[in-house]
């Protein structure tokens, strides 16, 4: 397997999932800032290329409006914002509707994307999904995202259930899916991160469950 050519892509690692709405519930929002620091010196120190995305709305929107205190930046991530080769801001789940992220990507020669941040089972699932008929390889770091507890009239999921499930999702067709640690050892060898496939998965699942 040739060496990746990998971008590390910080996804709405916004104050709206710390002292919004939204408040990120699994894992420890905190703890998962804090792995997404680690994430951009890593890269930094490695001469990866850092994309900063924050979700941009109306001003007047509930959630991620324009100007507000909620949509700026963690300030862990804030005080990164330097590193970033590029910045965008977008509207939809993934970071590819409506953005330049694909050219950029391929005008920079990137053909791995990974993907921290917010939220696991919205713009991470939706970018990672997204980026498969790009021909991108996708990275997800398991303990650099998070998700929220949920209910609505299809039933309810607390994070945890849904984090940990789409994690398992994602590495079975969509992401390789790492520890932040095992991604920094990949990042600073040039190797590839393996993930999984339905076929295997699938035949794992039986003698699992």
């Amino acid at each position: 397997m040739t060496a990746p050519s990998r971008a590390l892509i910080i996804i709405d690692a916004q104050q709206e999932y710390f002292e919004g709405q939204l408040p990120i519930q699994y894992p420890a929002r905190e703890g998962s800032v804090a792995r997404i620091s680690e994430a951009i010196n890593a890269a930094a120190n490695a001469d990866a290329p850092i994309v900063l995305v924050q979700h941009k709305l109306p001003t007047n929107a509930p959630v991620f409006g324009s100007g507000s205190a909620t949509f700026q930046n963690h300030p862990e991530i804030a005080q990164c914002e330097s590193k970033a080769a590029k910045r965008i801001n977008k509207q939809f789940g993934s970071i590819f509707a409506g953005t330049d992220l694909d050219a950029w990507l391929r005008d920079n020669g990137i053909d791995t994307i990974t993907l921290v941040g917010y939220m696991t089972n919205n713009c991470i699932l939706s970018s990672a999904a997204d980026a498969e008929p790009r021909g991108f390889n996708v990275e997800v770091l398991s303990d650099a995202t998070g998700a929220i507890d949920i209910a609505n009239e299809a039933g309810h999921a607390s994070a945890q259930q849904v984090h940990k499930t789409l994690m398992v999702l994602l590495h079975s067709n969509w992401a390789a899916v790492v520890d932040t640690n095992t991604w920094i050892a990949a990042l600073q060898a040039s190797e590839p991160l393996a993930k999984s496939n339905l076929v295997v998965s699938a035949a794992q699942g039986r003698d699992v469950i």
